[in-house]
């Protein structure tokens, strides 16, 4: 007597459909970040066609004096000269930068490595242009410490919160202006300075103050205290 033979028809199918699953995913995936290059690829070139000869040498500065966080760091450099609130407010900003900074050039552009725009190709007007970066694209280094820093101080002196974040917006769009990033890079550098500046916050926050310090150092050596007088007598 012999089993009976199995068709492919009658064969269980739950690691085909599985598999199908998965390659219509990774295709409706590929469709959209497709669809989102377009729509980034379309804002970069209305930008770059958009004729704002008033705005296109401010704009250049601005960007050029945000090479390095140099505003940032201005900013940190007079509000350290502050109280107590405002020096907090600086070291907290300065911390942020320094996590958005690591994040995107150590590990953002480096996984990414997204391409630059092509400016010549894109018309941006010579009046605008920067030195084009070597790094890769994607995300905004300019942009993450921006709002990193903005996001930082803005929360531990909310009166600032407005003035930087209006600083750092500009920023994130004087780097499209100016032809060197996709507005995908600057959302992207925005994100990630929001998430930097929160980390910033959270290792501030759970850093004990000096006084709190001083407190537990002396808690700390009462055991040792009690037991040497107990000895002593």
């Amino acid at each position: 007597m012999t089993d009976p033979t199995t068709t492919e028809a009658d064969a269980p199918r739950p690691l085909r459909d599985a598999r199908d699953s998965a390659g219509a995913a990774r295709r409706l995936l590929s469709a959209v970040f497709g669809d989102l290059r377009a729509v980034d690829g379309a804002l970069y070139a209305a930008v770059a066609a958009t004729p704002t000869p008033t705005l296109d040498r401010a704009l250049r500065h601005l960007s050029h004096a945000a090479d390095h966080s140099k505003i940032s760091f201005g900013i940190a450099a007079a509000l350290a000269l502050g109280g107590k609130r405002p020096r907090k407010a600086a070291l907290v900003g300065v911390g942020a930068i320094a996590v958005a900074s690591a994040s995107a050039n150590l590990l953002g552009k480096r996984l990414v490595r997204r391409a630059r725009p092509d400016r010549e190709a894109a018309r941006v007007t010579v009046d605008r242009h920067v030195k084009m970066p070597t790094s890769a694209s994607f995300p905004s280094g300019h942009t993450a410490s921006a709002v990193a820093f903005a996001t930082a101080v803005g929360v531990v002196m909310p009166p600032a919160a407005v003035p930087l974040g209006a600083l750092a917006s500009a920023v994130g769009y004087s780097r499209v202006h100016t032809g060197v990033h996709y507005p995908g890079d600057v959302a992207a550098g925005a994100v990630l300075g929001i998430a930097s500046a929160a980390a910033a916050l959270a290792a501030a926050a759970a850093t004990p103050s000096a006084r709190t310090q001083a407190l537990l150092t002396a808690a700390r050596s009462w055991p040792r205290i009690g037991i040497g007088g107990a000895l002593r007598r």
